[in-house]
């Protein structure tokens, strides 16, 4: 009883500080990424002081203010018309209205909108003040248990094959301790399937619906959780961050750095035969990523050039 007596005394602490909204000041405000009670007490101050709300997706940041109780301006700020909308509030600073900048969920401009209005605001000299609260990359971080003394956020993993290619160099390499992208649920099976076969031996902490109700961790090799996402019903619904440590991962194949002709190039002049012969070998080994119909390309070219290889 003396204990909630004392967190009732701390909850009318926080009601009496007051949060002032500075005019011509542009908050970049974290909202929740689950549960609407992650907002902070300052975050609902200031979306309730500020005279405009830049919103990632205004119909998002209308429930969310609904079930503050808040009725204020939203004016969208997306990807798609972010350029175009900048200048619209900028001038509402210029005229020395508050602004802020919301996203979706989490933090803004981590990977979302929001970054644009930033600088441009800086450049004129106005004030761009934080307003902390959550975010998926740092929620899943704190929770991965991976060496964090450095890491790195990459946005969305790659789809495109040669960027997917260069992604494996990079995490080889071993520059940070810990990886974390965000992914989509409809293509999270193929990303793991795809670490399995390029990064086998590397630790990974998937996190589905942080903070939500039915929040869930999938830990271990990417084979194991690929194992478990395979096995489980709803693996396709729910957002998705992935922390990854590329430690036990190994160096940085030396194929992997080369075009096809390149590769096919070196592996005749090392081990010799023929071009069918060179290919069928770099194809055999288990860190390759270059596919049979490049390496017959470039074995064409090569025929071209040099004549019989």
């Amino acid at each position: 009883m003396e204990r909630n007596a004392e967190l009732e005394s701390s909850l009318e602490l926080l009601e009496d500080k007051p949060v002032f909204v500075a005019p011509g000041a542009l908050y970049v405000v974290a909202t929740p990424i689950g549960r609407l009670v992650d907002i902070s007490v300052r975050a609902i101050r200031v979306l309730s002081q500020v005279d405009l709300i830049a919103a990632e997706d205004t119909r998002r940041t209308y429930i969310l203010l609904n079930q503050l109780g808040i009725k204020k301006e939203v004016v969208s700020n997306q990807k798609f018309n972010e350029h175009r909308k900048t200048e619209f509030f900028l001038n509402a600073l210029r005229d020395g209205k508050s602004v802020a900048v919301v996203s979706d969920a989490g933090t803004p401009c981590i990977s979302d909108p929001g970054n644009e209005l930033i600088k441009a605001a800086l450049a004129e000299g106005f004030a761009a003040v934080p307003v902390p609260g959550a975010c998926a990359a740092v929620s899943a971080l704190s929770v991965s248990g991976f060496d964090l003394t450095s890491f790195a956020f990459r946005g969305f993993f790659p789809k495109e094959n040669a960027r997917r290619r260069e992604e494996i160099r990079q995490l080889r390499r071993g520059d940070v301790k810990s990886v974390c992208y965000y992914e989509s649920p409809k293509r999270i099976v193929k990303t793991i399937s795809f670490l399995a076969e390029a990064l086998p031996d590397a630790r990974l902490c998937l996190c589905n619906d942080l903070t939500k109700t039915h929040e869930r961790f999938y830990r271990g090799a990417p084979g194991e959780v690929l194992a478990e996402l395979e096995a489980h019903p709803n693996a396709d619904k729910g957002e998705y961050t992935l922390i990854l440590s590329p430690e036990n991962a190994g160096g940085e194949p030396e194929v992997l750095a080369l075009s096809p002709a390149a590769a096919l190039a070196e592996e005749l002049a090392r081990n010799g035969g023929t071009a069918r012969d060179a290919i069928e070998r770099i194809l055999a080994r288990p860190d390759n990523q270059l596919k049979k119909n490049d390496l017959k390309d470039a074995a064409l070219r090569l025929r071209e050039i040099f004549g019989e290889v």
